[in-house]
């Protein structure tokens, strides 16, 4: 038995003991999705601590359900919230170094990182400090201090789970080989909303356009990134320093039906998938339950039934973010941190309307060009270099001519 993570099976696989979860981002999408896991196996799962930004309602409710020990608000002070909102055996903290109180409680056994943007790398940084084992779904914290964060593992005893479904299907495929045996990763895309529009189009595609993903049910800053093919850019980078690959061994295919979630190919020319239905519950139980495996709540295939699996190459002329994503995975150092912030800050300024479709990539490069790359970098310098990207980000415009660094703020 792995001696890194405490498994909630004794020995002998007698009686279960419930394994303590604490979970970062409870009221998003994943964090609702964990909520269904755990919901399906309160025999032998449950919640030490509920994490969440400013949504105390839907929090509260979630405390009321599962009770757990802590519930932590980072975004809101506690003269906003009424006294009587959480239960009397929930004991609620707020701001962020109570995230990190929470994450390396002896009693705790996993974290889920299920916070969205930079934003969760504080949190996941203290449970890989403590030693935890993480199940990785905020992709940003490997991609702006991947190399730190693998890292910080290796010292400590971490281990990191993915739950991003594509790392998830290497993570699993990757159990049948030694490192030494691997070629390349292919990660599957599902193109997005825009898969099949020209590119004229997409100069004109609106918000509610790049929303409508046809496969996924996800929160708006993931299905935009999904739409401007960013979010495989990011998985790009994710795998990069997860599974300790160089960029040249990664690939990227289009796989419209979302079925085939990532592919191994070993050196003798076996690939090996992970095929299920798009549904993030079944990655993140995989990750609470691993190395074992428990019937699920997520729905099966019917493979009986006559279907057709579709993959294509990727049009990385209409959907340039992708080679952004090569790049920066291939050059490592503060590029990471600088194309997140960027892009995070690109997307909100799409979703209000302040950017077209195609500005949201453009944007990224323009920025990303603009900072002084540093191979090396320290924690500190990937937190200062985010807060700049976002500052020029926000100061970015097109239509100028110039580069981020000389433009007029818009307000």
């Amino acid at each position: 038995m792995d001696t890194q993570v405490r498994y909630w099976f004794t020995d002998d696989m007698s009686e279960p003991l419930k394994k303590r979860i604490v979970l970062l981002g409870a009221t998003g999408s994943i964090g609702t999705s964990c909520q269904d896991v755990v919901r399906a196996h309160l025999d032998c799962m449950e919640f030490w601590a509920l994490t969440a930004h400013s949504r105390w309602k839907e929090l509260a409710a979630a405390c009321h359900e599962f009770q757990p020990r802590y519930a932590v608000l980072t975004g809101i002070s506690r003269q906003e919230v009424p006294g009587n909102a959480f239960p009397a055996s929930v004991q609620v903290l707020f701001g962020e170094d109570s995230v990190s109180r929470v994450v390396v409680d002896a009693e705790v056994e996993i974290v889920v990182s299920a916070i969205v943007g930079a934003a969760g790398l504080r949190g996941t940084w203290a449970a890989v400090d403590a030693g935890k084992a993480v199940a990785l779904a905020n992709k940003e914290t490997m991609v702006v201090a991947g190399p730190l964060v693998t890292r910080l593992a290796a010292e400590s005893g971490a281990k990191l789970i993915p739950v991003d479904s594509e790392h998830s299907a290497i993570f699993q495929a990757l159990q049948c080989g030694g490192d030494k045996e691997v070629r390349r990763l292919i990660l599957t895309a599902s193109g997005g909303p825009f898969r099949t529009w020209p590119a004229e189009k997409l100069k004109t595609a609106t918000v509610n356009d790049a929303l409508a993903h046809p496969t996924w049910d996800m929160g708006p800053k993931i299905t935009i990134d999904s739409a401007t093919m960013m979010n495989k850019a990011l998985e790009i980078i994710e795998a990069r320093w997860l599974f300790g690959v160089p960029s040249q061994q990664i690939d990227v295919v289009v796989h419209p039906q979302s079925i085939v979630h990532s592919m191994v190919e070993f050196v003798d020319g076996s690939v090996l998938a992970q095929l299920s239905p798009p549904d993030m519950r079944l990655p993140i139980q995989y990750a609470l339950t691993w190395p074992k495996r428990m019937p699920g709540v997520s729905p099966r295939m019917d493979l009986t039934q006559a279907s057709t699996l579709v993959f294509e190459p990727p049009d990385r002329e209409r959907f340039p973010a992708l080679d952004l994503g090569f790049e920066v995975a291939r050059q490592g150092g503060t590029s990471g941190a600088v194309l997140n912030a960027a892009n995070e800050v690109a997307v909100s300024r799409f979703l209000l309307g302040e950017l077209t479709f195609l500005e949201i990539t453009r944007l990224c490069r323009s920025v990303l060009d603009a900072h002084e790359f540093e191979v090396e970098p320290t924690l500190n310098d990937v937190t200062r270099l985010d807060q700049w990207a976002r500052e020029e980000a926000l100061r970015w415009k097109t239509w100028s001519g110039q580069s981020p660094s000389t433009v007029q703020p818009i307000c």
